[in-house]
């Protein structure tokens, strides 16, 4: 079984670029954006050849990151918070990158773990950040829409031979470079951060960030090092409550349609409705975690929760009845 699939999607997406859309694109930008991803291709490459470890594949992404950061110019400069009004970033700007670079590279990372998924998972976040960016957040120009478009029929082209029973798998090649360009493509948008351009990656990104935000705190919790592996992330979760492969990796691609549906709601609304929209997402996604025993069956803080308010909702009635 082929390991290193992201070969052909980094193949198909830079011929393209360089081939057919060059004239789309700053020429300068475009070279430094490529050798930053032959960085990420040779980390991937070595890690599916040598399987390197967790600082070793942390110091590859770094050093693409670096190369964005000083080569290709893409980075967090301001961010704008309700309020307070425009704040400089200064020094933050580049360990605020680096972090976001490699967070987001990482998230995508761990949930590649079924035939399919993250390839699908990042076609529908990747389609929703290029219509969110083209026609409401006007980011930069529209060559990064028309990249991040180019990216995703790469990936349709590939999802047919990923998809359960899979002939090729990504391998950390394609998962590691998938994540790198999807946060590079978030940082045009956060170049100048509003609570907006912040909210909407975040939430676009939803299943990723939200599967490696618990995969954290379950380790945490259990007193594990927050690197070793295991069997309680999304798609585990799914298929040891009864779910097959495919039922799991398709439940998964209905997850994360809903927060592209969800983000594409944020343009539309003004501050208030932005944060009663991340509050309702934000209870709502814990309740879900909780159902499905994401943290451990025996920490449902939320449910508990409930689950007495209704009891003594009850009981008050019952009394009264009396």
């Amino acid at each position: 079984m082929p390991t290193m699939g992201g070969l052909a999607i980094f193949i198909a997406f830079n011929t393209t670029n360089f081939f057919l859309l060059r004239e789309q694109y700053p020429l300068g930008q475009l070279f430094a954006l490529f050798v930053a991803q032959c960085v990420i291709i040779f980390t991937g490459v070595i890690d599916d050849i040598y399987e390197l470890l967790p600082r070793q594949k942390i110091l590859g992404i770094t050093l693409a990151a670096l190369v964005v950061y000083f080569l290709a110019h893409i980075k967090m400069t301001t961010i704008t918070l309700p309020f307070l009004g425009v704040i400089s970033l200064g020094w933050l700007s580049l360990p605020l990158t680096l972090i976001w670079i490699l967070a987001i590279t990482n998230a995508v990372n761990l949930i590649d773990g079924l035939d399919g998924l993250a390839t699908g998972v990042a076609i529908i976040a990747l389609s929703t950040s290029a219509i969110t960016g083209y026609f409401f957040l006007n980011v930069t120009s529209t060559f990064v829409s028309i990249m991040m478009a180019t990216l995703v029929a790469a990936l349709l082209g590939f999802l047919p031979y990923n998809f359960n029973p899979a002939k090729i798998y990504l391998g950390d090649t394609g998962s590691l470079f998938i994540g790198f360009m999807i946060s590079v493509f978030a940082l045009y948008g956060l170049k100048n951060a509003t609570f907006i351009t912040v909210i909407i990656p975040v939430i676009i990104l939803g299943v990723p960030i939200t599967d490696t935000i618990y995969a954290i705190l379950r380790r945490l919790l259990n007193k594990k090092p927050i690197s070793q592996a295991d069997k309680h992330h999304l798609h585990h979760r799914l298929m040891q409550m009864g779910l097959t492969h495919r039922q799991t990796v398709l439940v998964i691609y209905g997850i994360a349609l809903i927060f592209s549906f969800i983000s594409l709601m944020y343009p539309l609304s003004n501050l208030w409705g932005s944060i009663l929209l991340t509050i309702a997402t934000l209870v709502g996604l814990e309740l879900f975690v909780e159902a499905i025993g994401l943290v451990g069956d025996d920490r449902q803080p939320l449910l508990n929760g409930i689950k007495k308010v209704v009891l003594r909702l009850s009981r008050a009635v019952n009394k009264s009845k009396k």
